[in-house]
């Protein structure tokens, strides 16, 4: 496996370590948003997420550790459960 690969899989174990954490901390609320809301609910989210990113490319940011990386495994996790909410509700 080439490198790419192996920070590939790194990257999706540790933004499902991630995920199981914030899980715990602040339950299901955007899996529960989307299930009112559609799909939007993501976007939104999303789009904070994208926002910050170009906030902290411009400058650096004033919360201690917060690195764009971070911000950037956040919007690839709301993708994730984005698509892991579309299709449980199509096998329901």
């Amino acid at each position: 496996m080439n490198d790419i690969l192996e920070k590939h899989k790194e990257l999706c174990d540790r933004i499902h370590a991630t995920c199981v954490a914030k899980n715990h901390d602040y339950g299901s609320s955007v899996s529960e948003l989307y299930k009112k809301f559609g799909l939007i609910s993501y976007v939104v989210r999303m789009n904070d997420k994208m926002s910050r990113i170009n906030t902290l490319i411009k400058k650096e940011a004033e919360v201690k550790d917060e690195k764009i990386t971070d911000t950037l495994l956040d919007l690839a996790n709301y993708c994730l459960l984005a698509v892991a909410d579309m299709e449980l509700e199509k096998e329901k």
